[in-house]
């Protein structure tokens, strides 16, 4: 007598996606960086996990040989930008779903997993992490200057770019492969603006969107400047709206129907395996 297997089980084993975890890091903390390669690693069984290190010191590139996680590892003798590595990363991972996640760790595994399963499941084209989603939890808040400013952009963003989201900046994202050979074309910022760009060029092109409620803990090593880190910011916005108009009023796009605003995943219909 055979064994049954349920049709929905099926279909998952058959069409299995690839995934491939990428983390930027600059300067990052070694043993907290180890300990989430570790968790990444047991927890979602990606294809393929790649660091892309910019400026590393000796020390880095030693401790990282003794980890037990299969890693491959990029470096730039120069700092790229969080931007930057994350397109170099992308472009080369050769997986069917790509996800990216900030070396702090400050978004755990378990909650990368339930972002890229959205991908996965083919409920979205682009999933991200949402520190404002009604359903997320503030293990430790960031500083009461750093949540003023995140709060002034994100209102600032949300009327000025042409997809609404709670929070472009949560540093854990996933995308189809395939969608990123489209977005990451209109992609240009190499800072911290990236995140941003990346979900105003998805929701320009089409792409469904959805934010995932995470579980999240500031890091207070954060490598974010509260000088020039909003000038920058400040001035992405204003140029992530001029590629995004020529998007737009491009022919070539004319008859693509935008994304207007992101859609919030709901707990109970999330996967938690």
């Amino acid at each position: 007598m055979g064994l049954y297997i349920p049709e929905t089980e099926v279909t998952l084993m058959t069409n299995r996606h690839s995934i491939g975890v990428l983390i930027p890091g600059y300067h990052p903390d070694l043993p907290v960086l180890k300990e989430y390669l570790t968790d990444i690693a047991r927890i979602i069984e990606p294809d393929a996990i790649r660091l892309e290190l910019d400026d590393p010191v000796p020390e880095t590139t030693s401790y990282l040989k003794d980890i037990s996680v299969d890693v491959q590892v990029n470096t730039s003798q120069h700092r790229r930008g969080k931007g930057c590595a994350i397109m170099e990363g992308f472009d080369a991972l050769d997986t069917d779903i790509l996800a990216f996640a900030d070396a702090d760790g400050s978004t755990p595994a378990e909650d990368l997993k339930r972002i890229i399963s959205q991908v996965e499941i083919g409920d979205a084209d682009v999933s991200i992490g949402s520190r404002r989603h009604p359903d997320s939890s503030i293990v430790k808040h960031q500083t009461v200057l750093r949540r003023r400013l995140g709060d002034v952009f994100a209102f600032i963003a949300k009327r000025m770019l042409p997809t609404r989201c709670r929070d472009y900046q949560c540093g854990a994202k996933a995308v189809r492969a395939t969608a990123w050979g489209d977005i990451g074309h209109h992609c240009y910022e190499p800072g911290f603006a990236w995140d941003l760009e990346f979900v105003s060029v998805a929701g320009s092109l089409g792409y469904d969107i959805t934010e995932v409620p995470i579980t999240w803990k500031d890091h207070s090593d954060s490598k974010v400047n509260l000088v020039s880190t909003p000038i920058e910011l400040a001035t992405a916005i204003v140029d992530v709206k001029r590629r995004t108009d020529a998007i737009a009023n491009s022919p070539r796009y004319r008859n693509t129907q935008k994304t207007y605003e992101s859609t919030l995943v709901e707990t109970e219909g999330m996967n938690d395996e």
